[in-house]
């Protein structure tokens, strides 16, 4: 039994009956914080499944992803890009990974069209 900060108290079960309570539970919130930073790998750097099983793999695609992550929200910074989200910046260049158009006209919203004859149907045809 381990009392919290706010002096609730908390009860872990274990069967290895050598550890104090206290390091049962750090234990615990450890492995609470290894969760919750995969559950936010998962969410926001799209990394469905591992490719490799070595911990040399999975540490390249999780630095690889992060990377992908900070060169998107650096982007979107500099180009003030506040109307697009991280997701919608990143599925815009996955979609567009080789086309030649320079990221900061791809990324940019239409403009509306002031012409007076212009149809929104005619979008399809441009």
């Amino acid at each position: 039994m381990v009392k919290d900060d706010a002096g609730k108290r908390l009860v872990f079960l274990t069967n290895n009956f050598a550890l104090k309570p206290e390091l049962v539970a750090d234990l615990y919130r450890q492995r609470w914080q290894v969760a919750l930073f995969f559950k936010w790998i998962k969410q926001h750097l799209r990394i469905k499944v591992f490719f490799g099983t070595s911990e040399n793999a999975v540490k390249t695609q999780i630095w690889i992803a992060i990377s992908t992550y900070l060169l998107i929200a650096i982007a979107k910074k500099r180009l003030h890009l506040d109307h697009h989200s991280l997701y919608q910046i990143l599925q815009i260049l996955s979609l567009s990974m080789f086309e030649t158009i320079p990221i900061n006209q791809l990324l940019t919203p239409p403009k509306i069209n002031s012409d007076p004859d212009f149809e929104p149907n005619q979008l399809a045809l441009l």
